[in-house]
């Protein structure tokens, strides 16, 4: 985990971990609700009526879609087994670390979930072509707000905060 760049004044090395774990928990809890919404969804999906109409084809993308939402779903909810079995040991630097690694990897395995799933149910509603175009569409638009925003931000400075960094100093 990289260090941070500010911190919060007065704010000591527990504390930062107890605030890193909440934030984590908020985001894990969001992740949660939608990954498991699109799991399930795709594992009702081959007992519907249309299903066997699927090319093997368009079988193959929904069996990556379905994995990649069970890869997601493992991971995201993987730190709440982690938490349970370091428990009261003090170790939250530790749980912090793996959550993070654990949401990070699962959002990718999420992004290829939804991108595939996207992908399957275009090319069996329109055509290939299509399917290519919006599957493609949809992956750009995951990548520029998970990853392309993010990076291009990351750098960027809190103006706000900067001024009160000035005056508390001043």
């Amino acid at each position: 985990m990289a260090p941070e760049k500010k911190r919060i004044r007065y704010e000591d090395e527990k504390h930062r971990w107890d605030r890193n774990f909440a934030d984590l928990l908020q985001e894990l809890r969001v992740t949660q609700t939608g990954i498991q919404i699109l799991f399930a969804f795709l594992l009702t999906l081959p007992f519907s009526n249309g299903f066997p109409r699927t090319t093997p084809f368009q079988k193959d993308v929904y069996i990556v879609a379905l994995l990649a939402a069970a890869a997601s779903t493992a991971m995201i909810i993987s730190p709440v087994a982690f938490h349970r079995a370091l428990f009261r040991q003090g170790r939250k630097p530790e749980l912090v670390r793996y959550a993070h690694a654990m949401l990070t990897g699962g959002l990718a395995f999420l992004l290829i979930a939804m991108v595939t799933s996207v992908f399957f149910i275009v090319d069996f509603l329109l055509t290939r072509p299509m399917a290519l175009l919006l599957g493609g569409l949809t992956a750009l638009f995951f990548l520029t707000f998970w990853a392309g925003i993010p990076w291009f931000r990351h750098n960027w400075i809190d103006e706000d905060a900067e001024e009160e960094n000035e005056e508390a100093t001043a």
